[in-house]
C-alpha cells in the first residue's frame, strides 16, 4: 500500500501508557504532527490529561486496552491499518537495582519474549510494514566484566548474571530474526539508561535512597563510567529509525543500533548531580567493592537459609554492587552514521530539566544542607587528625589495613586457644625475630632498596609519657571528685549516672572478654561513621529525649511534696 507524503501516518506504540519511554514517545509523535497514534497498553484507558485532550478530540490519538502477553483478537484489531509499530521495552530504566529472581522470570518472560512473539505474529497477519523495537543496551551486559565502548559487532554474552538482560537479548533476537518476513522490516534500538521527566523509577528511587541513607556511599573507586541517555534523544532516535526503515536506508533493517547521549560520565557523579540538585547530600563515603560484595553475598546466604524477606535496601544485592562499580559505555556512531541520529539535548541540560520536573521531591530540610567542607561533629570529637581519618573511613586502604591487623591480633590473643601470656610471649618472640632478620638484610636485595627501621621509631617521647600520665591522673581525680559528690548525697543526677555506669560494667562482665573485645572492635569502626552519616537524625532523637526528660522533671517538681523537690532538682 502506497503511503501519501501529506497524509498523517498511522502508528502504534506498545506500552505507551505504562512505561516511561512509551509515554514520552507518544507525546513526541503527537507533537510532531505527522502521526496518528494508537496506544496499545495493558493498563485501562486513562482519563485524558489536559495536554492530550485536544488530540483525543481530533482523533489524533486512540487508546486500545490490550494485554499483548496473551493472544487475543483485540491485538490485531488495534494495529490493523498501522504502517509502523513502535514496540517499547517496558522494563527499560536508568537504574535497574535488582536482578530478576527465579520467581520473577516467568512474569518477565511473558512481558518481554511472549509479548514480542504475539506482536510480531499480529504484525505479519495485519500487513504492518515496519517495527521499531525500542530496547535496552543491557542486552550486552553479562554482568561479570566491564563494558568499554561496545559497538554492534560485539556478540551477546554466553552467560548473564541478571536473567532480565538475558530475556531482553532474546526479545531483541526475535525482533531482528523476524526481519523481511511477510514484508515486515524491523530494527532494534539499544538505549543506554534512559532518564528524564516523568521517569517514575530513577529520581524517586534516588530520593528514597537519600532518605534511607544508602546514597551516601560510593561502592568502588567512583571512577567507573556509564552512558546515560536523555529521553528526548531516545524518542528522537526512534523517529529517525522509523524514517530510515520507511526510506529503506541501506544497512538499517535487521540491525541493532546503540543510542546514547555520546557523553560518558562517571556513574557516581551523575547520581550526585541529581541528588544535589534536589537538595540531598552527594555520595561521599567510598567503600571497597570487594568488601561490600562479600558482605552482600553473606547477607544473601543468610536470607536464603533463614527464609528471610528480601531487604528493602537495593544496594545490598551483589549484582547491583558489581554493576555500580563497573564501567558500562557503548559506541553509538553507527546510529549517527546510518540513521542520522545525534543528541538534541546535552547531558547537562537533560539533568537540569529532570531535576526541575521533580521539584516536588526536593528536600528543604537543613538536615541535608550541612556544609560538607566543614568538619563534622564526629571529626571534631576524634580530633580532626589521623584517628578521625581512619575511623571515618577517609582513607579506605589505611582503615582496612588497620582493621585487618586488629582482627588478626584479636584472633591471636583470644581465638588461638593459647593463654594470654603465651600469646603475648610468642608475639614478642616473632617480632624480635623479624627485627633481627631485617637487621641482617643488605641495603639492596634483588635490585630493591631495603629501608632500615631506626630504633627511634620505637621510642616514646618524654612529652607523650607526661601527657599520658597527666590524663590518667586527671581521670583518677575526676573519679574521686565524683565519688565525693555521691557521698554528700545532694546530687541525684550524678548518683544515677554512677549507677548506670556500674550496671554497664556489670553487663559487660556477663560476657567473655573475647566477645566484648570483638563487639568493641566492630563498634569502634562503625559507630563514628554511623553517627557522622546520621548526625541530624541522632541529634533530633537526643533533643527529643532531652525534652521528654525535662517534661518528666517538671511534672515531678509540680506534683511532688516540697521536701522531695530538692532531690528532683
Amino acid at each position: 500500500m502506497a503511503e501519501s507524503e501529506n497524509a498523517p501516518m498511522v502508528v502504534a506504540v506498545t506500552f505507551g501508557r505504562s512505561s516511561f519511554v512509551g509515554r514520552s514517545l507518544v507525546a513526541a509523535l503527537l507533537s510532531d504532527g505527522r502521526y496518528i497514534v494508537r496506544v496499545v497498553d495493558p493498563q485501562p484507558a486513562p482519563d485524558p490529561t489536559p495536554s492530550l485532550s485536544p488530540f483525543f478530540k481530533s482523533g489524533r490519538i486512540s487508546y486500545h486496552h490490550v494485554d499483548i502477553r496473551y493472544r487475543s483478537p483485540s491485538l490485531p484489531a488495534a494495529i490493523t491499518g498501522a504502517a509502523t509499530v513502535f514496540h517499547v521495552d517496558p522494563t527499560a530504566s536508568a537504574l535497574q537495582l535488582r536482578p530478576a529472581s527465579s520467581s520473577d522470570f516467568h512474569r518477565f518472560h511473558l512481558l518481554l519474549v511472549q509479548s514480542t512473539r504475539n506482536l510480531i505474529s499480529a504484525c505479519r497477519e495485519c500487513g504492518v510494514q515496519r517495527l521499531v523495537y525500542v530496547g535496552s543496551a543491557d542486552v550486552l551486559v553479562g554482568g561479570e566484566s566491564e563494558v568499554f565502548c561496545f559497538d554492534e559487532s560485539v556478540a551477546y554474552p554466553e552467560k548473564y548474571v541478571d536473567g532480565l538482560n538475558e530475556l531482553r537479548a532474546q526479545t531483541e533476537a526475535i525482533v531482528l530474526g523476524s526481519n523481511r518476513m511477510n514484508g515486515l522490516l524491523t530494527c532494534a534500538l539499544r538505549v543506554s539508561n534512559p532518564f528524564g521527566p516523568s521517569d517514575d523509577k530513577l529520581v524517586p528511587t534516588l530520593v528514597k535512597g537519600a532518605k534511607e541513607g544508602w546514597t551516601k556511599f560510593i561502592v568502588g573507586s567512583g571512577e567507573n563510567l556509564w552512558d546515560f541517555t536523555y529521553i528526548a534523544n531516545v524518542v528522537h532516535a526512534s523517529i529517525f529509525a522509523e524514517r530510515a526503515l520507511r526510506l529503506r536506508t541501506p544497512y538499517v533493517d535487521g540491525r541493532p543500533f546503540f543510542i546514547t547521549n555520546k557523553e560518558p560520565v562517571k556513574f557516581w557523579s551523575f547520581l550526585s548531580s541529581i541528588l544535589e540538585g534536589l537538595g540531598y547530600p552527594r555520595p561521599s563515603i567510598r567503600l571497597p567493592a570487594k568488601l561490600v560484595f562479600a558482605l552482600a553475598e553473606i547477607a544473601r546466604l543468610f536470607q536464603e537459609k533463614l527464609h528471610l524477606p528480601r531487604a528493602s535496601n537495593p544496594i545490598v544485592a551483589s549484582s547491583t554492587i558489581r554493576s555500580f562499580s563497573m564501567t558500562r559505555t557503548f559506541d553509538s556512531s553507527n546510529a549517527e552514521r546510518i540513521l542520522g541520529y545525534s543528541p538534541v539535548v546535552s547531558l547537562e541540560d537533560g539533568i537540569t530539566l529532570t531535576i526541575a520536573s521533580f521539584s516536588q521531591l526536593a528536600n528543604n530540610s537543613p538536615m541535608y544542607q550541612r556544609d560538607l567542607t566543614k568538619s563534622s561533629k564526629a571529626e571534631k570529637l576524634l580530633g580532626d587528625g589521623k584517628v578521625a581519618s581512619i575511623l571515618l573511613w577517609r582513607d579506605d586502604r589505611r582503615t582496612f589495613a588497620l582493621l585487618l591487623a586488629l582482627f588478626l591480633l584479636h584472633y591471636w590473643f583470644f581465638l588461638s586457644k593459647r593463654t594470654f601470656v603465651s600469646s603475648a610471649a610468642n608475639l614478642i618472640i616473632y617480632f624480635a625475630l623479624v627485627l633481627f632478620i631485617h637487621g641482617l638484610l643488605p641495603s639492596s636485595l634483588l635490585g630493591l632498596h631495603v629501608e632500615r627501621i631506626p630504633l627511634s621509631s620505637f621510642e616514646v617521647s618524654e612529652i607523650t609519657l607526661r601527657k599520658a600520665s597527666s590524663e590518667m591522673a586527671s581521670l583518677w581525680n575526676f573519679s574521686i571528685h565524683t565519688l565525693d559528690k555521691v557521698a554528700q548525697g545532694e546530687d541525684w543526677g550524678i548518683l544515677l549516672k554512677v549507677i548506670g555506669f556500674l550496671y554497664f560494667i556489670k553487663l559487660c562482665l556477663l560476657f567473655s572478654l573475647k566477645a566484648v573485645s570483638a563487639v568493641g572492635l566492630v563498634g569502634l569502626f562503625t559507630s563514628f561513621i554511623i553517627y557522622e552519616q546520621f548526625e541530624g537524625e541522632i541529634e533530633t532523637i537526643i533533643a527529643t529525649a532531652g525534652c521528654g526528660f525535662d517534661k518528666i522533671k517538671e511534672f515531678l517538681i509540680t506534683h511532688s511534696p516540697s521536701y522531695m523537690v530538692k532531690y528532683v532538682l
